[in-house]
């Protein structure tokens, strides 16, 4: 099917925009301490390669031990957890995307082989990316993950394996889903909600990803994107609170407003809210998610998405369409799926 030049634009945009937001953020993941932030790495504006030791890492203290090869998802990265300083995405290249975005492009595989969303072809592609070394160098890897291969590794069904989960993280997906069905609304959330629930038991992320499928179908009928977001987002963000937040800086409403960390109800907020302020500046957006720090990967993702709906890939900066990792496979891969839509 052939795609409008404005509908092909915000899919694109869209796409796109929630890998370069993760990307972007991404040396600087999960920095709480802002002065320590810009100390290690300055303003973040460009893709950069993370740095040792990470000032606030606390993979110290994360556990994954696995239960026999079926749960063997760590590999090589297993010897670096328990360490302190270790750099959450230690080996990662400057413009290279963190764990659960690289298993959105499997995601993207899966849509484009079976021209459907298919939750059982995903599982298999999703079983074998992490139980195969070598597929990606991501030192950390998500609770979710962790839960779902220790119950695959006692022989749980794959469909069975789903933990409770209430992290922005789940939400890393989303937008190639919506890319996948353009305005089919009633697909699309459909899709985002079978998908979620493999990984994620949160009613919570479930509301959350709903309420983006609604934003991004808005957005998509040339609903401007703040209305949209104030139509459907209001759990999370709303006029109210956009006139009472608006007076600070960001550093004061993701920082203490709402929390700069992974847990949905706040993540979420945060990301609706840096949406709404730089809904027409896709650039300033991604760059202010990042240099708040916290999960402002998976925030970034989202935020991403959602400006990236709303401006369009033209309006992307050019060096980070390009300068992205593996820039010419992901573009060739976006545009095969978007013209399922």
């Amino acid at each position: 099917m052939s795609l409008t030049a404005n509908l092909s634009e915000s899919l694109m945009g869209m796409t796109m925009g929630g890998f370069i937001g993760d990307a972007l953020a991404m040396p600087v993941h999960w920095y709480y301490d802002r002065s320590a932030l810009h100390r290690d790495y300055g303003l973040v504006r460009d893709y950069m390669a993370p740095r040792s030791p990470h000032a606030d890492s606390i993979l110290w203290r994360s556990e994954y031990t696995a239960l026999n090869d079926r749960g063997n998802i760590l590999h090589d990265q297993a010897r670096y957890w328990g360490q302190p300083g270790i750099h959450y995405h230690q080996f990662l290249r400057a413009g290279e995307n963190t764990l659960n975005l690289q298993l959105a492009k499997v995601l993207m595989e899966s849509l484009i082989a079976c021209g459907a969303y298919d939750a059982d072809d995903y599982l298999q592609r999703y079983i074998d990316f992490m139980l195969t070394s070598g597929n990606h160098r991501d030192t950390y890897v998500e609770e979710y993950h962790r839960k779902f291969f220790t119950a695959y590794s006692r022989g749980v069904s794959p469909h069975k394996c789903t933990g409770t989960d209430i992290h922005i993280g789940g939400l890393a997906h989303v937008g190639v889903l919506c890319a996948f069905f353009g305005s089919d609304l009633p697909a699309a959330r459909a899709a985002v909600r079978q998908h979620i629930t493999l990984t994620h038991r949160s009613p919570e992320v479930l509301a959350a990803a709903d309420a983006m499928v609604k934003i991004v179908a808005e957005i998509l009928a040339g609903i401007p994107i703040r209305e949209a977001i104030f139509t459907h987002g209001t759990d999370w963000f709303s006029k109210r609170k956009a006139q009472e937040w608006s007076k600070d800086p960001d550093t004061v409403v993701v920082g203490r407003r709402v929390s700069p960390a992974c847990y949905i109800a706040e993540a979420f907020s945060a990301s609706l809210y840096l949406a709404w302020k730089y809904a027409e500046n896709f650039e300033a957006g991604v760059i202010a998610n990042t240099n708040l720090g916290g999960d402002n990967c998976h925030r970034g993702a989202v935020i991403g998405s959602l400006i990236g709906c709303a401006v369009g890939v033209s309006r992307i900066p050019q060096r980070y369409v390009d300068q992205i990792d593996g820039a010419a496979r992901l573009k060739n891969q976006i545009g095969s799926l978007i013209s399922h839509s």
